[in-house]
């Protein structure tokens, strides 16, 4: 599967748009599902087919995001044999999958694990559909037996469903953490596809990584309320404001740090924003989400070498300095007229 992928996580893009319905399934059987994932395919009968996807690959992993109509995906035992030995962890709209004599229902949302080097039948419902495939060799410490995993259902509501999930999105814009992000996400989906992981408030490298970029997503999405605290990001995220603590101190910041900063360029857009009806620096403090307005100035001050009313007074000294709209016209008009 996904052989000939470049493996610095680049996207490949694959599409059936712009070709002529008669083109689509042949086009998409040979271009996508027979060289890149050694399956085959059948649409519902009676259905205009349609498909989109887009893949990624590093080291000892790949990725494959898609949305298209209600189809069927297998592997028979001649495309099996291509050598791949891999575990794949399949989220979808809802399918039914086959692999060793077993049969599963998996409903919009849930998971479901697939060996790549045995025969295998996926019908999905039409809509998007994730998946990630690592080698068994990745996983053969991790995980007591991968063979037990055929046909795992991974439940939607299982945290490490949605670390693993969350992070893989993460990592896409972050190329700062594709180095680990390999091991990471093999002691994600050992913790997938343990029935009972041990996960609680746990030191492994990926979960703490996951769990510090879902705090500082929290933070940095709700830093405008005066009454966010720790205790509150702990809480929404299911661990202690101790652990907490570790991961942000883990991550080079404090909470309190984190939370100052993104007020302080909050307050400092909302001074320099040109408006007929400027707002007062006391509803600009609070706005960022400041409640005590002399800390805010001098916290302002400290930060930007000027209180919030000098900041204000610089932008409004530049702007008188520039000429009007009209005399940049007039000018314009001067150059360009000369002529005629």
């Amino acid at each position: 599967m996904l052989q000939m992928l470049p493996t610095d996580f680049s996207p490949l893009h694959l599409s059936t748009c712009g070709l002529l319905e008669r083109e689509r399934v042949p086009t998409w059987r040979e271009q996508f599902c027979r060289a890149l994932l050694r399956v085959d395919i059948e649409p519902k009968e009676g259905l205009p087919f349609y498909g989109a996807a887009e893949l990624r690959a590093l080291p000892e992993l790949r990725v494959v995001k898609g949305t298209w109509s209600a189809v069927r995906f297998w592997r028979n035992r001649a495309l099996a044999a291509d050598g791949d030995d891999s575990i794949g962890i399949i989220v979808s709209e809802g399918c039914t999958a086959s692999q060793r004599g077993r049969d599963v229902v998996v409903n919009a949302g849930d998971g479901v694990a697939v060996l790549t080097q045995e025969p295998v039948d996926v019908t999905f419902a039409e809509g998007s559909v994730f998946s990630v495939v690592v080698p068994r060799a990745a996983l053969a410490g991790r995980v007591g037996s991968i063979d037990d995993s055929t046909l795992q259902l991974i439940p939607r509501r299982s945290e490490t469903l949605r670390l693993l999930l969350r992070y893989l999105k993460l990592f896409e814009t972050s190329p700062e953490l594709r180095k680990a992000v390999a091991s990471h996400v093999h002691d994600l989906m050992a913790l997938v596809l343990t029935r009972h992981p041990p996960l609680g408030e746990s030191d492994l490298a990926a979960v703490g990584a996951t769990r510090l970029n879902l705090a500082l997503d929290h933070i940095a999405g709700r830093f405008q309320d005066p009454e966010l605290s720790l205790t509150k990001v702990a809480r929404s995220m299911g661990i202690s404001p101790r652990y907490l603590q570790r991961l942000l101190e883990t991550g080079g910041v404090s909470f309190t740090a984190q939370v100052t900063e993104l007020r302080l360029k909050r307050a400092f857009v909302l001074l320099t924003e040109q408006s007929e009806h400027k707002l007062q620096i006391s509803d600009v403090a609070l706005q960022a989400g400041f409640s005590d307005i002399s800390h805010f100035n001098r916290l302002f001050r400290s930060r930007f070498g000027d209180t919030p009313s000098g900041v204000r007074a610089q932008v409004d000294k530049a702007i008188q300095s520039q000429p009007p709209l009209a005399l940049h016209r007039e000018r314009a008009i001067g150059r360009t007229g000369s002529s005629s």
